[in-house]
């Protein structure tokens, strides 16, 4: 069976994000974590989603990995390629995400690509090149306070200008509410002007259904999981993909249930607080883990009696300005790392416990998770909230994992997400 579409993914809940979108379409879709090596899991799936840990990874280790990853998607002869980063383009002025692209571009042997990380559903929109995160551009709103890519410039054809060695064009709102024939339009008029990369307004779901049809015969597409809801039709009107069909079942899988919660954003806080009213929860002390302190024995052992009793909550989440303080104290890479080493630990050990069913928030988190548990990769399931599915792990013990972004889900998620897998 040819492979379809190969993606790469920037993070691991991003690249569940992308998945849950593939697999809404009617993509039988399979998540394998890190570069992978051989063919295990891509047996009767459309499309492949190959999570990095690239996002905040060194530029030149970002660029290698995500070369590598490629280069095992072209021997399994996709037909389309995908890049896939967060909806509010988490990124430093340097990269990742533009010299990824350019490497990228370079290697499948084209000129051109498209960037748009709109997310409607989501309230991510673009207009005149400028992201908004519901009412409020993306450099006013809780993003500017992202620990390692915080994000001070809503306009992304000058953000992603900053990282590209070619120049970046738009393709204005008015462009695309004209529809396919006239983006198609915009994207050959850049092409000519000598644009490699084109950043691409929309508003709506409609609007990135209506460009990932222009985008039929890109070789490489980059964006957030909302492009690629045209991309399934493509391979429809083509002959390649069938009819659409239930891909998202999975079998059940009983046992107790965590949530560990890395991710220190605004709507992640909301959700801890939600879980927190009704179920136990313990707080990791990024400061008491630098100066050397057992909290993670000491979460484990406050943990293993109330597993019985029903999901607990770990989680690392703080406010800005504890974060800031931390990260002043000790460095912020450092305290980061700590955070996410401790958590990884934890879910190493609650695994060993009898848990087999683990909800992850936060993209870093759920890499250091993921790699600590020694995944290979994930088949992807129904959706809980808009960009998070459950998934099912490949390996054994089957374990139900649910991999958010810190910015994803209802106040109610992590409620929510327990009371469906069983």
């Amino acid at each position: 069976m040819k492979l379809l579409l190969g993606a790469i993914a920037d993070d691991f809940t991003g690249a569940s994000d992308l998945a849950n979108t593939l697999v809404r379409q009617g993509m039988r879709t399979v998540q394998l974590f890190g570069v992978p090596s051989g063919d295990r899991g891509i047996d009767a799936v459309d499309a492949v989603v190959v999570a990095l840990k690239s996002r905040t990874a060194p530029l030149r280790q970002a660029v290698a990995d995500s070369l590598a990853a490629l280069a095992w998607l072209q021997r399994q002869g996709a037909a389309q390629f995908f890049f896939k980063y967060c909806s509010t383009f988490d990124s430093t002025p340097d990269g990742n995400i533009g010299p990824v692209a350019e490497a990228l571009l370079q290697a499948v042997g084209e000129d051109f690509t498209l960037y748009c990380p709109a997310f409607p559903e989501n309230g991510r929109t673009i207009c005149h090149g400028h992201l908004f995160v519901g009412d409020a551009l993306l450099s006013d709103s809780s993003m500017k306070d992202h620990p390692l890519t915080p994000m001070t410039d809503a306009n992304l054809v000058r953000w992603l200008g900053r990282q590209t060695r070619h120049p970046v064009g738009l393709v204005r709102y008015d462009s695309v509410a004209a529809g396919v024939p006239a983006i198609a339009a915009a994207f050959a008029k850049l092409r000519a002007e000598g644009k490699r990369h084109a950043v691409v307004d929309a508003l709506s779901d409609r609007d990135l259904v209506s460009i990932g049809e222009a985008a039929a015969d890109l070789r490489l597409i980059t964006g957030g999981s909302g492009v690629a809801l045209g991309l399934p039709e493509n391979f429809r009107r083509r002959g390649k993909l069938g009819a659409r069909e239930a891909a998202d079942r999975l079998p059940p899988v009983s046992g107790p249930a965590a949530v560990l919660a890395g991710s220190c954003s605004q709507v992640t806080r909301g959700q801890v607080a939600e879980m927190a009213r009704t179920r136990p929860a313990f707080r990791i002390d990024s400061a008491a883990l630098a100066r050397r302190q057992d909290v993670v024995g000491e979460a484990l052992a406050w943990a293993k009696p109330r597993l019985a009793d029903g999901p607990v909550l770990i989680y690392s989440s703080a406010a800005p300005e504890e974060v800031a303080r931390a990260q002043a104290e000790f460095g912020r890479e450092p305290a980061s790392r700590l955070v996410e080493e401790a958590m990884a630990s934890l879910a190493s050990a609650l695994v060993g416990c009898g848990v087999r069913r683990l909800v992850v928030a936060g993209g870093e988190t759920a890499g250091a998770v993921v790699q600590r548990l020694g995944l290979s990769g994930i088949r992807i399931g129904p959706q809980i909230d808009p960009g998070v599915p459950w998934t099912l792990s490949l390996d054994e013990p089957p374990l139900a994992l649910a991999l958010k972004s810190g910015n994803f889900g209802a106040p109610d998620f992590f409620l929510k997400a327990l009371r469906l897998p069983r």
